[in-house]
């Protein structure tokens, strides 16, 4: 090429624009397939979900609360003896399977337990900053997801205490609250321990029943039953754990209906 000519510049708009759009709709397609996939692994779940457990031997109660909460606290203390008592009753115990008023609940369990009768049970979630698993959970289940986990905290648990805690004790909490709301779970107790959970059901009524248009039926703020103690926790669970027991042989048990 002399000095006098010029190399011509290729135009390559064309082609990054071609380049652009096909990458686009590979991109839709592999979204596409995806996406139907998951509706079909949706409908996998809700398929066995329709599956009736096996009549359980223990009435179970699933314990909700925070895991930052410390050893020797007064919560701590309370929550390992509301367990210790719920197991001395003839209740298996579930939990998250971490520290704090989790570990307490399975602590209390396995204290009331020695002849290792019952169970003491922790779902657990794979997170990056995660504890490890309380050293009092006897049976431990792996979830990746809290889609899952909260699932399966649904089909084992006969009964929800749900005590002080934080942002995920709040998320399980309101899931049990909404299914028992729709009435895709029934004859379940939701049991609310402390004044926090108190100041949720009234600010759940100022919101979403003393407005207009309403948000919620005044009904529906009556499904957690709060209390100040988990003695008065206790008494309610004595009650349910009776008609649990007198349901057996009846074929009265309501189980978890799925969507």
């Amino acid at each position: 090429m002399s000095a006098n000519e010029r190399a011509i510049p290729e135009d390559n708009s064309l082609k990054n624009s071609i380049n652009e759009n096909e990458k686009a709709s590979e991109a839709e397609t592999t979204f596409a397939i995806v996406q139907q996939a998951v509706l079909q692994l949706w409908n996998v779940v809700n398929g066995l979900s329709s599956i009736q457990p096996p009549k359980r031997q223990h009435y179970r109660v699933t314990v909700f609360g925070s895991a930052r909460i410390q050893k020797d606290t007064p919560l701590y203390d309370d929550v390992r003896w509301l367990a210790s008592e719920l197991t001395a009753m003839g209740c298996d115990i579930v939990t998250g399977g971490g520290p704090g008023l989790m570990e307490a609940a399975n602590e209390g369990s396995v204290l009331a337990d020695p002849s290792d009768r019952f169970e003491s049970i922790g779902l657990r979630v794979n997170l990056s900053y995660e504890q490890q698993t309380n050293p009092f959970v006897e049976e431990v289940y792996q979830h990746r997801t809290f889609f899952s986990r909260l699932h399966h905290f649904v089909l084992l648990s006969d009964a929800f205490v749900v005590l002080p805690g934080g942002i995920g004790t709040t998320l399980e909490a309101m899931m049990i609250w909404q299914l028992l709301q729709v009435r895709h779970l029934s004859n379940t107790p939701l049991i609310m321990v402390g004044k926090m959970w108190f100041d949720l059901v009234d600010w759940a009524t100022k919101h979403m029943v003393d407005r207009e248009p309403k948000l919620a039926n005044a009904v529906d703020m009556m499904i957690p039953n709060c209390v100040d103690t988990v003695a008065e926790a206790i008494a309610l669970l004595r009650q349910s754990h009776a008609e649990w027991e007198s349901c057996q042989s009846k074929e009265c048990l309501t189980i978890f209906k799925p969507h």
